[in-house]
């Protein structure tokens, strides 16, 4: 059983009324994460995906022969979860180290942030508050655990943290430029989590170190797809699911294609708007309290033109724009971490923004959003010129960025739910993390095992036996991830 591409059959039908033991909706890492587990337990699980490829924002495109990120990915020193992966399907060779520079583009100029003694010599703050910027980062860092901060929105807690004039030039534009109309309401643990990561992710000279893929997350997929495809696992993209079924004692199965595929259980791994969305009409009568809770999540979506240069734009990595007429909050150039070689000589640069979906720039089509692009980058870069851009690409993702505010873990819904047969995994639900396939990966890890325990757990009650293993693959150590 392998991946493929607009499958469009719909029953593998066996023993025992269903389809499949499990239906995962998404394949994101963390869909695939939990259909890696559940073909380790020994269940029959079918991935359904919308989009013609997997791998969610981690899905890639071509550039000379390497594949790349559609929206940009790095990784820090604390994502374990992702290097285990790569061990656990004898990739280790694909994680390499790198230093990242970052930078801060404040009234026209591009100050560096990579090392304390930049901080130390940031001109837009005066000495005092360069010091109160260096301590409250510092402070941040000797926070241990994000509930001693929920009650707090970001401004308050860095407003004490570092005085008001840092936070007007150096936090507001960065969490306004991120998140807009919402910025007021972002939750001080969001903020933390940051700045907490970062703090973690840096050598004994206080340069930040970074991880990249070789090949990126396509060399990752490429070793786990096969695997996955051991275990049993099919996965089936092109397949939009547009219904969750259920009825009074629970989930039966999903509607996809105008055609229906039996299952007891279904992970949906989407934002929790569309996955309030395919519950619509869902009989359960603890489903409408369900959607009410997914609907509360606000959402943001982003906007990623990536730029592939004949040469480069600076020699900063991570550049973040506190400029409120520059449209993009991050100019990452990608190739000032992975060498251009990679790439057929190719500097690539992303310009990110994060935007409501009804927002015009998002909105615009890929020539406009170019063309309107460029007399920004020549403002912030007076040399660059548009004869410098060989290729150029647009990505959106409607469901891009939960907004998290005070007291979130209060919203935020569970793995499981009042819908019996029902479990939730997303980005919205790794909190207090933030987004990212680090985590991503281990949200799903643990949606999958959840899952296997509840039907062992289920097979124990009734006096039954456990699913037997849809494969007869080995298990080995490198199984375990």
């Amino acid at each position: 059983m392998t991946a493929v591409n607009g499958d469009r059959e719909v029953r593998d039908t066996s023993p025992g009324g269903a389809d499949w033991d499990v239906i995962v909706v998404g394949a994101g890492f963390t869909g695939l994460a939990a259909a890696h587990e559940l073909g380790r337990a020994g269940l029959r699980c079918l991935v359904l995906e919308a989009d013609d490829h997997v791998g969610g924002l981690a899905g890639t495109f071509t550039v000379g022969d390497r594949q790349l990120e559609r929206f940009y990915h790095h990784w820090f020193a604390s994502d374990t979860d992702i290097f285990r992966l790569c061990t656990a399907l004898g990739r280790a060779d694909l994680v390499q180290r790198h230093h990242g520079r970052t930078g801060f583009y404040y009234a026209g100029g591009i100050h560096r942030l990579s090392t304390p003694l930049d901080v130390l010599r940031f001109a837009p703050l005066p000495p005092a508050d360069r010091l109160r910027l260096g301590r409250s980062v510092l402070r941040a860092g000797r926070v241990r655990h994000w509930r001693e901060l929920e009650a707090l929105t970001a401004e308050e807690w860095l407003v004490g943290l570092g005085g008001r004039r840092v936070y007007d030039r150096v936090w507001r534009p960065l969490l306004e430029g991120k998140f807009g109309p919402y910025a007021p309401e972002v939750g001080a643990t969001w903020m933390w989590t940051k700045l907490h990561l970062r703090g973690g992710s840096r050598s004994r000279s206080g340069r930040e170190v970074l991880h990249y893929l070789r090949g990126g997350c396509g060399a990752l997929l490429d070793a786990w797809l096969p695997r996955l495809a051991g275990l049993g696992v099919r996965i089936r993209t092109g397949s939009p699911v547009t219904e969750v079924l259920t009825g009074p004692e629970g989930v039966r199965g999903v509607r996809c294609g105008g055609e229906v595929t039996r299952a007891p259980r279904t992970l949906v791994t989407c934002a929790p708007g569309p996955a309030a969305a395919l519950l619509d009409r869902s009989a359960h009568p603890a489903a409408p309290a369900l959607r009410r809770r997914l609907t509360a999540i606000p959402y943001l979506a982003n906007l990623c033109l990536v730029l592939e240069n004949d040469r480069p734009l600076s020699d900063t990595y991570w550049l973040n724009v506190t400029d409120p007429h520059f449209p993009y909050v991050g100019v990452i150039e990608h190739t000032n971490l992975d060498a251009p070689e990679h790439y057929g000589g190719r500097h690539l640069v992303y310009l990110s923004t994060y935007l409501p979906a009804d927002a015009a720039l998002y909105r615009m089509s890929d020539p406009e959003v170019f063309r309107y692009s460029l007399p920004h980058l020549r403002r912030m870069f007076p040399a660059f010129r548009a004869e410098w851009v060989r290729a150029h690409h647009v990505w959106r993702a409607r469901y891009a960025q939960p907004v998290i505010t005070r007291h979130y873990s209060r919203t935020v819904p569970g793995v499981e739910n009042a819908v019996p047969g029902l479990y939730l995994a997303g980005m919205a639900q790794v909190f207090p993390e933030d987004r990212g396939t680090n985590y991503a990966l281990r949200g799903g890890q643990r949606a999958g095992r959840l899952i296997a325990d509840r039907v062992r757990t289920a097979e124990r009650r009734t006096g039954g036996t456990a699913p037997a293993p849809a494969h007869t693959t080995h298990r080995t150590g490198a199984d375990h991830v």
